[in-house]
């Protein structure tokens, strides 16, 4: 298993690279694209849709933010979107959570279908425009999510004692999501001093959020890594609500694109919102 995580990874990354890495943004936006219609095509599946349904549903979601893209959608001033997902994901996570895996099969089927879908596809637009801001700034926000996932791996496993949400992911403490808070603002101040040496381009997420202030700064981060957590609660609740391990088998050793983006979903449209305060 760990020999196919590997090598995923690495062809993954492979692909990826050179397309964050390129000064234009369409490589990085056709590739992010794919993956994001293979996201709807997995949501689909986890809410009940057919086979058929639910591939139709992921090219759909492929096919309506090309277009979306084509038509000019991504130069647009989009940060009246980011307050409102602001507030959405909040109502969001505390109704799912409160209520539980159970409860989510209550919701209206088209509810979770196309509420799902909307917000994935938020998800793509926010990812495209944080690119285009600039690559140290997407990069200090994905670098958020991983610290956060990787710092509670290793505190979770070394520390953890108390569940954090038992009936929706066993393997979470309060131990280790404190250890991936810790792992984030400790990055997050090395960034900063590394910036103000001159040693990075000054358009990080950090920096942005320093500029508003050390209490500003300190509340927005943790939002964002509160918010991170949701995001991996929130799959992980829908795929035991449905009977499944994994979101697909896409990504051998990985399961699917939304057991790796599950954290990026809320915080990358909450990440622009904070940046276009």
């Amino acid at each position: 298993m760990l020999k196919q995580r590997i090598i995923t990874a690495v062809l993954l990354l492979a692909v990826l690279l050179p397309t964050l890495f390129y000064p234009r943004i369409e490589p990085f936006g056709l590739l992010t694209l794919v993956l994001i219609a293979a996201a709807g095509w997995e949501w689909a599946r986890l809410n009940g849709s057919g086979p058929q349904a639910s591939r139709l549903l992921g090219i759909g979601l492929g096919v309506a933010l090309a277009v979306f893209w084509w038509a000019g959608g991504l130069a647009q001033d989009w940060r009246v979107l980011w307050r409102v997902l602001g507030g959405v994901w909040l109502v969001l996570a505390f109704l799912m959570l409160s209520r539980g895996v159970q409860g989510w099969a209550k919701w209206p089927t088209g509810l979770r279908l196309w509420g799902g879908l909307l917000l994935i596809a938020c998800a793509w637009l926010a990812l495209v425009q944080a690119r285009q801001i600039g690559l140290g700034f997407l990069l200090s926000a994905l670098l958020l999510v991983w610290m956060a996932d990787i710092a509670a791996y290793f505190g979770g496993k070394t520390l953890g004692r108390r569940k954090l949400a038992p009936t929706v992911s066993p393997g979470k403490t309060w131990e280790g999501a404190i250890s991936g808070a810790v792992g984030v603002f400790l990055m997050a101040g090395a960034w900063i001093w590394a910036d103000a040496r001159g040693w990075g381009d000054h358009n990080s997420l950090y920096v942005r959020l320093w500029s508003l202030g050390p209490l500003l700064a300190a509340l927005g981060l943790l939002y964002l890594i509160v918010m991170s957590v949701v995001g991996d609660l929130v799959e992980s609740l829908v795929k035991r609500s449905a009977g499944a391990k994994d979101s697909s088998r896409l990504l051998p050793g990985h399961g699917g694109v939304l057991d790796r983006v599950d954290a990026l979903v809320p915080v990358l449209p909450l990440t622009m919102m904070l940046a276009t305060l």
